[in-house]
C-alpha cells in the first residue's frame, strides 16, 4: 500500500537543530508536490513548507522562513525538513504530505499523508 513514513522526531533544546525525513513507498512521488505540515496541541494543522517536483519552487510559512529548509531526493523517494534555530513554538507533530497537483497551504487538498512525528523544543 502507499505509505509516507516520517523519521522519528525528538526532544531538542531551544536554538538546536533537527532533521526530519519522509520516505515514501508503494508509489513514486517524483512527480508530486510534497509538503510539511505541523499541528500543536489544541491548534489546527498548519502549513510549514512545500517543494515542487525538482525542487525549483519552494515556499515556507512566515514563522519558519529562514530557519527551516525543505529538500527532496527523488532517487530515494524522500523529502526532508531541516530545522534550525528551533523555538518552543515549533513544538508540534510534524506531518509530510504529497499531491500530484499544487495544493499550497490547503490541507484538505493533499491526497497522501504520513502518520506524523513528534518534535518537542524545550530546555
Amino acid at each position: 500500500q502507499v505509505q509516507l513514513i516520517e523519521s522519528k522526531g525528538g526532544l531538542v533544546p531551544p536554538g538546536g537543530s533537527l532533521s526530519l525525513s519522509c520516505a515514501a513507498s508503494g508509489r513514486t512521488f517524483s512527480n508530486d508536490f510534497m509538503a510539511w505540515f505541523r499541528q500543536a496541541p489544541g491548534k489546527e494543522r498548519e502549513f510549514v513548507a512545500i517543494i515542487s517536483r525538482s525542487g525549483y519552487y519552494t515556499n515556507y510559512a512566515a514563522s519558519v522562513k529562514g530557519r527551516f529548509t525543505i529538500s527532496r531526493d527523488n532517487a530515494k523517494n524522500t523529502v526532508y525538513l531541516q530545522m534550525n534555530s528551533l523555538e518552543p513554538e515549533d513544538t508540534a507533530t510534524y506531518y509530510c504530505a504529497a499531491d500530484p497537483q499544487y495544493s499550497g497551504i490547503f490541507t484538505d487538498n493533499y491526497h497522501y499523508w504520513g502518520q506524523g512525528t513528534q518534535v518537542t523544543v524545550s530546555s
